[in-house]
């Protein structure tokens, strides 16, 4: 084989092997981040651009540890409730499950401002986590990014789900073992009421084992309205989430799944 041929061979290569590592996490998104903890949440965070969520506008949120953002107070609850459950605060989850940053081996949740095509952005990763209690044996790695859309409307933005790796599903403190079974992760977002039509739900949300790497439905191999995958993305227009093409891995719920109340009020032993 000649000189330019071997080349060739090893840049078609080194390209190949940097579209598969590349993922859906984007980068940044990193200048601020909470501290090792379980359970915890940052205060009131400006985002930097007006959000208009379900006909509220917020201009802040709150970072919380177990994977999701709410925007009119911290959440500390661990154990994932169904999204389609009235608790009056509205939330965008891109895994809500017991995450726990507190072992050296699992880094911390991060967030800041940052920009996506041009637009302004904020963003909160979740990268190379651990889970309850204490342990970093598996690592999970997602995202969410809002992106500012007021060039549509004063207001409007696009939320993306980014996932990269995903080895858990529950902490132990939600009946989950080494990681797997019990009241496992969910990820959609809601307005809090509990009415039709004001909450989205991942298809397996809540079904152990559906989310994980080693699952065909695994969330890194889905996408939904995007080409990318392990990208999931939804836009919110005049304060509504707009209506979505179902893809592989990423279909909406109409109000099926279990509400695990009882969690709502139970605090972790630890």
């Amino acid at each position: 084989m000649g000189k330019k041929r071997i080349i060739c061979v090893m840049a078609v290569v080194l390209l190949m092997l940097g579209s598969v590592q590349a993922g859906a996490v984007r980068s940044g998104f990193d200048s601020s981040f909470l501290a090792r903890n379980d359970d915890l949440s940052t205060g009131q965070v400006a985002v930097g651009f007006d959000l208009n969520f379900f006909g509220t506008t917020y201009s802040s949120l709150y970072v919380n540890n177990n994977g999701n953002v709410t925007f009119n107070g911290a959440m500390w609850q661990y154990t994932p409730y169904g999204l389609t459950t009235a608790t009056g605060r509205p939330v965008i989850a891109p895994f809500f499950a017991d995450v726990d940053t507190r072992a050296a081996g699992s880094d911390v949740v991060r967030f800041g401002p940052g920009m996506v095509d041009g637009r302004n952005a904020f963003g909160v990763d979740w990268v190379d986590v651990g889970y309850y209690n204490i342990r970093a044996d598996k690592l999970n790695s997602f995202q969410l990014v809002l992106i500012d859309r007021s060039d549509r409307n004063p207001g409007d933005f696009d939320v993306e789900f980014n996932y990269d790796q995903i080895l858990w599903e529950t902490g132990g403190a939600s009946a989950g073992v080494n990681g797997f079974g019990g009241q496992s992760a969910r990820a959609g977002y809601s307005s809090g009421s509990g009415a039709a039509g004001t909450f989205f739900e991942l298809a397996g949300s809540g079904v152990n084992g559906y989310f994980l790497d080693g699952s065909a439905t695994g969330l890194i191999f889905g996408s939904l309205n995007s080409s990318i995958a392990g990208q999931y993305v939804f836009s919110v227009v005049n304060g509504l989430p707009q209506p979505v093409a179902p893809a592989p891995g990423a279909l909406l719920l109409g109000g099926i799944g279990l509400s695990v109340l009882g969690y709502l009020r139970r605090r972790k032993t630890i």
